[in-house]
């Protein structure tokens, strides 16, 4: 009977620990679909599974021992957030996304090649630059600067480049800008007009000696957290998210259909030719070996899909057409994208 007692005592602690709320399902979706996704995700080391629809939440559920308030690593899903940045800057007259980069960075003015680089082309990895993954170590004294020197490996717009470097030189161009005119750092432009609308407050920005912060990674955020920025691109104005940034985001490259700025897309879905790529995988070859022809992350998922992608399988999809944001959090582990979406649509 005490052996009876305790592990009923151990199953109500799991279950506590791994909170599942179910709520009403719209037209579209199958909550049978969504529990089979649910499963997949918690097998791949899921931490959390996150499900909105019509700003209420449908399914919410924290596996593996992991919490509702817990906050964890999002990587490469922090570049989303520095997108919306340069996309606010550009609302206020701050910058315009197809300027030349130097026309605020004068050591690149001489440069033949490199003169003809634009900000967007830093945003949407498509600048010539090496992508210096260094940048993401510790104890660099001026991320920026080095960055800024960093070898052209490509002639602007002709090769998609993902890496921390471009957007490094971004990061520049906004320090420059803005303590020239507005007396403010990008970290606190970021903060008050990106974050703050969102109710996220300051992040964890791995600053470098000379305070510089890291574009490419560092946020930390729950579950609940990460689904303001699905929320905030799907309802633009009440928000406070820039003007058009659905469309910036998703609307890839000639080099990179399924790549915008700061987000993955799905917009090749359901043609004869889409290729479904293991983003993750692809991304940990080298830039001349990867190949992003007619990608797309699952073929019959939403086309309008987009997905904020960060290493360890961090997930933050959001679809238009139904209203609706998904969170994903996890570990390392064989988690796909292809697999989860065909599991959560149905297709």
């Amino acid at each position: 009977m005490k052996r009876r007692t305790m592990m009923s005592k151990m199953l109500l602690l799991a279950g506590a620990s791994a909170l599942k709320l179910e709520g009403k399902v719209n037209p579209g979706l199958s909550m049978q679909n969504i529990r089979a996704a649910a499963a997949y995700s918690a097998g791949t080391r899921g931490k959390s599974l996150l499900v909105i629809q019509h700003e209420k939440v449908i399914f919410e559920e924290y596996p593996n021992g992991f919490a509702a308030n817990e906050a964890h690593k999002i990587y490469s899903g922090t570049k989303a957030f520095w997108n919306l940045a340069a996309l606010a800057a550009e609302e206020d007259g701050i910058l315009s996304l197809n300027e030349r980069a130097a026309d605020t960075l004068p050591e690149w003015r001489d440069d033949r090649k490199r003169s003809r680089i634009t900000i967007h082309q830093l945003l949407d990895f498509t600048s010539g630059l090496d992508p210096f993954f260094e940048l993401h170590e510790d104890g660099i004294s001026d991320r920026d600067r080095l960055a800024l020197n960093r070898t052209l490996v490509a002639d602007p717009g002709d090769e998609f480049i993902y890496g921390p470097c471009s957007l490094q030189v971004f990061h520049l161009i906004m320090k420059r800008k803005l303590a020239q005119h507005h007396g403010m750092t990008p970290t606190k432009f970021l903060e008050r007009r990106v974050l703050s609308p969102m109710g996220l407050g300051p992040q964890r920005y791995v600053e470098d000696k000379s305070g510089n912060p890291l574009l490419a990674a560092g946020f930390t955020l729950s579950a609940r957290q990460w689904a303001q920025l699905g929320k905030a691109m799907l309802q633009e104005g009440r928000l406070n998210a820039p003007r058009d940034s659905l469309k910036n985001c998703s609307c890839g490259t000639a080099r990179n259909k399924a790549f915008g700025l700061g987000f993955w897309n799905n917009s090749l879905a359901g043609g004869s030719r889409a290729q479904e790529v293991n983003i993750e995988t692809m991304l940990e070859e080298k830039w001349p070996k990867q190949r992003w022809r007619n990608a797309c992350l699952e073929r019959h998922a939403p086309a309008d899909l987009i997905a904020s992608i960060g290493s360890g399988a961090q997930r933050l999809y959001v679809v238009p057409s139904q209203d609706l944001v998904i969170v994903r959090q996890g570990r390392n582990s064989q988690f796909t994208d292809a697999e989860f979406l065909r599991l959560f649509f149905g297709s």
